[in-house]
């Protein structure tokens, strides 16, 4: 190996273990210091217990939450559960009285909010990608949309519900999954304005009905792929999920299907035209790309007779199996 390249290869080595102690350094900031944590020892934490003297409505708020249920679980068994788990030993605070020997939220930023509940949580695959999230780059906290010390509220059924699932069996402003601040929607609908009007459109996915939710598409907390949709593998396992029979392989593969996926011939959210498609007519679609030469490389009809027919028919009326087909290069079945 020359003497370029060996250099080139311990610059490299350099700017990632220097990557590497800056991103560490900065994701701690937030918390608390492991050295001062060091300090304290089981006599500094009194238990939540004793907090509900002093914060009588915010412990009845929370005791009813999954976080305080932790100290029924064996794998919590002599681990710090409860108020002080998030605001710290509460020792000297009950002692001297003072504010500032304890925790508080109220003028932390979303992110060292988001960094405490991390600390628990990141080890999930849900959560691991929330640093690299849309939620976190713009200053979305956790608690912007979970409420830790949320009231009771009871089930309150919805009372004129058709269609009944986990997603629309409460009120539209009500839940009790996740400590969610109110049902999920309606939730990402208080910021995501610009999709509100497309699932009052005629054709829609069934969100507002509350057959589905956000999250069976996004990733709230994250991830790597646009719009943090759930990907597993491939440009459209999200959509696959549901339309499982426009999966492949496939023999005979449409090609923007291939390269650009679903979202090619339709919108996501909602639609004017039948099928979410994103033209009023299936052979305007189809012609966008099929243009009059109706060259793509297959073994078929050629020529401006053949486009003309189909402007007057839908062309799926014979490519019936246009997502792909095992069988017809020309997706007749």
């Amino acid at each position: 190996m020359s003497t370029f390249f060996k250099a080139l290869l311990i610059c490299g080595l350099v700017v990632v273990v220097f990557g590497l102690v800056s991103y560490n350094n900065s994701s701690q900031s937030a918390q608390i210091n492991p050295a001062e944590l060091a300090k304290y020892n089981a006599d500094d934490y009194v238990g939540s217990d004793t907090c509900k003297d002093c914060h009588e409505d915010q412990f009845k708020n929370f005791a009813h939450t999954s976080h305080a249920q932790l100290t029924k679980l064996a794998s919590w068994k002599n681990k710090v559960t409860g108020c002080e788990s998030c605001h710290g030993p509460g020792k000297a605070h009950i002692e001297e009285g003072d504010p500032k020997k304890i925790i508080s939220f109220k003028n932390k930023s979303s992110k060292e909010i988001s960094e405490t509940c991390l600390g628990c949580h990141a080890g999930k695959e849900e959560h691991n990608n929330f640093r690299r999230g849309e939620h976190w780059r713009n200053d979305i906290g956790c608690t912007d949309c979970h409420s830790t010390h949320s009231a009771p509220t009871g089930r309150q059924l919805a009372a004129s519900n058709v269609f009944v699932s986990g997603a629309n069996a409460q009120k539209p402003g009500v839940s009790d999954l996740k400590l969610l601040k109110k049902s999920e929607p309606q939730l990402c609908l208080s910021c995501h304005s610009e999709t509100k009007h497309q699932f009052n459109l005629p054709f829609h996915h069934k969100v507002l009905e509350g057959a589905m939710k956000c999250s069976d598409c996004h990733n709230p907390h994250g991830g790597f792929e646009l719009k943090q949709t759930r990907l597993a593998t491939g440009a459209d396992a999200a959509c696959m999920k549901c339309h499982a029979d426009k999966q492949g392989p496939f023999v005979y593969e449409h090609a923007p299907v291939k390269t650009d996926g679903c979202v090619a011939c339709h919108t996501p959210h909602g639609s004017s035209n039948p099928r979410l498609l994103i033209t009023s007519r299936v052979a305007q679609l189809c012609l966008t790309c099929h243009s009059v030469a109706h060259g793509v490389g297959a073994d078929e009809p050629a020529g401006p007779q053949h486009n003309l027919n189909a402007q007057y028919a839908n062309c799926t009326n014979c490519h019936v199996k246009i997502h792909g087909s095992r069988t017809s290069p020309v997706f007749f079945r």
